[in-house]
C-alpha cells in the first residue's frame, strides 16, 4: 500500500468518526459559544466538515496565496448544511487522493502571503498536517463543546465517558 492509499484509508476511517461527532451537534445550539473569542458551535462544526476539502482545494495548484482569502468561519443555517458539507468534503478528498500521482503528492507546494513565502513543503505533508492533523484537532475541540453542553460524546479512539462500543 502506498502513501496515498494509506492516507485515503485513514481519511475514510476518520470521516466516519467525524460524522458520529457531527451527528451529536444540536440544531438549536448552533449559535452557542463557550467564550467570546471562540467560534460558535455551528461555525466549528461547519469548519470540521469542510477542512479536508478546503485543504485539498488550496493544494490543487503549486502555490496558494493566503492573503487572497477571508478565513472568517461562516455560520451554518442548519445541521443539514453541516452534514451536506461533510459529504461533499469526503467526495472531494476521495476523488483527489484516488486520482493523484505519487509525483504530484511529493512535489513542493508553496504557501505565500503576497510576495512573502511562508513555507514550502511536499503537498503530501500539507495533507498530513493541515488536512488530517488540523481536522483532528478541531474535531477534538468540537467534542469539548459537546461536553460543555452536556451532550453525550461519541466514541472517537475508544470508549468515551458516555459511550462504550465494546460493551
Amino acid at each position: 500500500m502506498d502513501n496515498l492509499q494509506s492516507m485515503l484509508q485513514e481519511f475514510n476511517q476518520e470521516a466516519a468518526t467525524t460524522k458520529r461527532v457531527l451527528d451529536r451537534v444540536p440544531a438549536d445550539r448552533l449559535a452557542w459559544q463557550p467564550h467570546s473569542r471562540s467560534m460558535t458551535l455551528g461555525q466549528l462544526a461547519l469548519h470540521v466538515a469542510t477542512v479536508p476539502a478546503g485543504i485539498v482545494r488550496i493544494t490543487n495548484t503549486d502555490t496558494f496565496d493566503a492573503s487572497t482569502t477571508d478565513f472568517t468561519p461562516p455560520s451554518p443555517k442548519s445541521c443539514e448544511e453541516i452534514h451536506d458539507a461533510l459529504e461533499q468534503s469526503m467526495r472531494t478528498v476521495e476523488s483527489r487522493l484516488a486520482e493523484c500521482s505519487t509525483d504530484t503528492a511529493l512535489a513542493d507546494w508553496h504557501l505565500v502571503a503576497g510576495d512573502k513565502e511562508l513555507m514550502t513543503v511536499p503537498r503530501i505533508a500539507v495533507w498530513r498536517s493541515l488536512m488530517l492533523n488540523h481536522w483532528y484537532h478541531h474535531r477534538g475541540q468540537l467534542s469539548v463543546y459537546l461536553r460543555l453542553l452536556d451532550i453525550p460524546v461519541p466514541s472517537i479512539y475508544g470508549p468515551s465517558a458516555d459511550e462504550n462500543p465494546f460493551s
